[in-house]
């Protein structure tokens, strides 16, 4: 953080020399300085490195190389590759809530609509013919008063809007942006830190590294970018802290703000999206943080950022200013033009003012009259096309002029292929081929998928290593659970009632194992928008997550299996495999927690999930086959008996009980068990017994076995499919879900406004 200080503490103000030049020429001001003062690169700070790590270790493996420019002193244009991000005419309309209201008798005539307001009916336009243009190695800021359209403006340039919901054009070096380039090449910070609790900064950024470099840049390089990256950051005290949340004390606000920026910029993108990203941090931090902004968009980026109320100080970093209000452009231009601008428009800003305090009030102001902001919106138009006219011959004649104008005009593959050889872009390693497209020219993941599996494995298992108390009330609970059924059901014997028992346990053990699975439904929900973030831009595949999740549950499972099988099978006294007893309890989680998982990718809510999943269980519970045979459930709810999630371990570990021929469960005197001759004395059952026997015809005595296991099984309707299918039906389940789980997430996490 001193470094920070101290760097902030040696530079010189830019607002004189900014309010000297106009903006329309400071760029070849920048462009004639930048030979002299250009900021390197990660990539070059990489190669420094990395040459003398070289030389110390005597490595012979090849550092990252990029291409050094700084010999051609007559080409100083080129010492940044220009990429110009320009957008015309954007305009974002939802459709608006019809709202009833009286009819007007007093003021029959309608007003003029004013900007922002909906001119169609049924329809409000968030932005309205929205114009612009950034460049590389400069902070244009987005402000304007809440609601104005600011975060949907950055959304609109990080082609974060569906496909055809937005009007205009925007175009990098004069060519569109394809939806898979723009992933690539971009970045996108939220608004909100999205990030793994327990896991520390360097930790988070070295996860963010394996994720977005290319798996031929070796991980003692790896480790280099990322330690660069901290003291770029400024995060170099706080490496070894835990991120940390509401329970766990980790780094501060800013420090936060710092990381969710560093793991999207570990791989040096191009384009750099950041929706307010001072938002709730104090003075110092948020100038801190625009401060490191700086420094990334010197190092040839284009930094994009929405911004409410920037103070003085952060004015002073900027380089373009765009004011919004209600979706209209009010202004746009350097921060240097702000005073000219409002006095050539008669409100002059007073001297002892903040610029942007008095644009932001002055705004708000017209917003509240009768005509809104109309005139100050055509006054801008009429002022930048005067202001165009005048530096237009300036400019045409200083490209005619210059050694080379034709560098000026680099096509974007050019351009970014220039930025990869310089070190940018560090995912770009795919080969472009034959073809002209500068789509082809950088790949869409950086790494295989099996790459990506075994990093968000480790990144999974590290930050849940260090919560081992939610695997221990898990597990717990499971020990508590299956304590409670072994001391109610103990030592059940072979008697009439204790077969009505051993019934009734298998019903409400197999059910407990899906509802003890429920407490997986906040683990996704509370991944949901830290894996929206991360395959918005493609830092790996979906299904490399799915995979992932599902291998990182199976141990857990597999402890609570064990656990609750060792729990209740001895103490119950259940006959049967407990090696297959131990499976289906195993397979019953299994589909359980993919279910759970499954509902957790589907619905946006806690409370909601628990509400969905406690409803459908319970309907499971009552199809299964213990309250009603299935023979006597009605043949409009059959349909539910066979997908219910709880028939198919029940019927296994019946069978697995109930197996054996040779074991009797009901002799003699027990078949009147459970009926009112049951108070009748020993002796009378006797007799009753030899008055049964002459009728049927066969001798039935005290000893005879009356009704065996496959008895049981019989009258339970038990005898559509094995145990063993019932196993493999049980798991099939759970892989169905998964499968539904990533479809879910394939087709709900696009993460793009409508």
């Amino acid at each position: 953080m001193s470094r920070v200080v101290a760097e902030d503490n040696n530079t010189a103000s830019p607002m004189p020399v900014r309010d000297s030049v106009p903006f329309y020429d400071r760029r070849e001001l920048e462009m004639s300085r930048a030979a002299a003062c250009a900021s390197p690169t990660l990539g070059q700070l990489l190669k420094c490195v990395g040459d003398v790590r070289k030389e110390v270790i005597g490595d012979e493996t090849p550092v990252h190389q990029v291409l050094d420019m700084s010999h051609v002193d007559h080409q100083p244009i080129m010492s940044s590759i220009p990429f110009v991000l320009s957008f015309s005419h954007l305009t974002y309309s939802i459709k608006a809530r019809r709202k009833a209201a009286l009819p007007n008798l007093r003021f029959p005539r309608a007003a003029d609509p004013v900007s922002g307001e909906t001119l169609s009916p049924g329809t409000k336009t968030i932005l309205d013919d929205v114009c612009g243009e950034a460049r590389d190695g400069e902070i244009m800021a987005v402000i304007g008063a809440s609601g104005s359209g600011k975060s949907t403006l950055i959304d609109a340039l990080a082609n974060r809007m569906a496909k055809g919901s937005l009007k205009g054009s925007i175009t990098l070096n004069g060519e569109q942006i394809e939806s898979r380039l723009m992933k690539v090449i971009s970045a996108y910070v939220m608004q909100d830190d999205l990030l793994y609790p327990m896991l520390t900064v360097e930790e988070t950024l070295m996860f963010a590294a394996e994720f977005r470099l290319p798996r031929t840049l070796s991980k003692s390089k790896k480790k280099i970018r990322v330690q660069a990256l901290i003291d770029q950051l400024g995060l170099r005290n706080a490496a070894k802290t835990v991120i940390g949340d509401e329970g766990h004390r980790g780094v501060s606000g800013g420090e936060r703000r710092r990381v969710s920026i560093g793991i999207d910029i570990i791989h040096d993108p191009i384009l750099l999206f950041l929706d307010e990203p001072t938002s709730g941090l104090d003075s110092t931090s948020a100038f801190l943080l625009v401060k490191v902004l700086q420094r990334i968009a010197q190092t040839g980026s284009l930094v994009i950022m929405s911004i409410h109320q920037p103070s003085y100080r952060i004015l002073g970093l900027l380089d373009r200013m765009i004011f919004l209000s209600r979706g209209k452009t009010v202004y746009s231009g350097s921060p240097s033009n702000l005073p000219l601008f409002f006095s050539d428009f008669g409100h002059p800003i007073p001297d002892s003012e903040n610029r942007t305090e008095f644009a932001l009030d002055l705004i708000r102001e017209l917003e509240g009259s009768p005509g809104g902001t109309k005139s100050l919106v055509e006054f801008n138009k009429s002022w930048q096309t005067l202001k165009r006219g005048n530096i237009n011959n300036i400019i045409q004649t200083t490209i005619a002029g210059a050694s080379n104008g034709s560098t000026i005009n680099l096509s974007l593959k050019e351009a970014i292929s220039a930025s990869i050889s310089r070190g940018k872009l560090v995912s770009g390693t795919g080969n472009g081929g034959p073809t002209n497209s500068a789509t082809s020219m950088v790949p869409t993941f950086a790494n295989p998928s099996w790459i990506e599996l075994a990093v968000l494995s480790r990144r999974s298992f590290t930050n849940s290593r260090r919560m081992p108390e939610l695997f221990g009330i898990r597990l717990a609970a499971v020990m508590v659970t299956g304590f409670i059924l072994a001391t109610v059901f103990w030592r059940l014997d072979n008697s009439p009632k204790g077969i009505q028992e051993r019934l009734g346990f298998f019903a409400f053990a197999m059910s407990t194992m899906f509802y003890t699975c429920a407490d997986a439904l906040p683990v996704f929900l509370q991944e949901r928008y830290i894996f929206m973030r991360e395959t918005a831009y493609n830092a790996y595949r979906r299904s490399s997550y799915v995979l992932s999740h599902s291998l990182m549950s199976l141990p857990a499972i597999l402890f609570m299996s064990l656990a609750f099988a060792a729990t209740t099978f001895w103490a119950v006294g259940l006959d049967g495999s407990f090696l297959f007893y131990f499976m289906i309890i195993f397979a019953s989680f299994w589909a359980g927690s993919s279910f759970v998982t499954f509902l957790s990718g589907v619905v946006p809510q806690v409370m909601l999930g628990y509400v969905i999943v406690v409803a459908l269980l319970a309907y499971f519970l009552l199809f299964s086959g213990f309250f009603i045979n299935r023979d006597r459930i009605p043949p409009y709810w059959i349909w539910f008996h066979y997908i219910s999630l709880v028939k198919y371990p029940y019927e296994a570990v019946l069978q697995n009980e109930f197996q054996d021929p040779t074991k009797c469960f009901v002799r003699g005197i027990q078949i009147f068990d459970g009926t009112p001759l049951a108070a009748v004395p020993n002796d009378l059952k006797v007799k009753l017994l030899g008055s049964m026997s002459s009728t049927l015809g066969m001798r039935i005595t005290s000893t005879t076995c009356v009704t065996t296991g496959a008895d049981i099984l019989q009258q339970q309707g038990v005898n559509d499919l094995s145990m063993w299918n019932c196993f493999w039906v049980t798991v099939a389940w759970g892989f169905f879900f998964r499968i539904l789980f990533y479809l879910a997430l394939l087709l709900g996490s696009k993460n793009k406004r409508r």
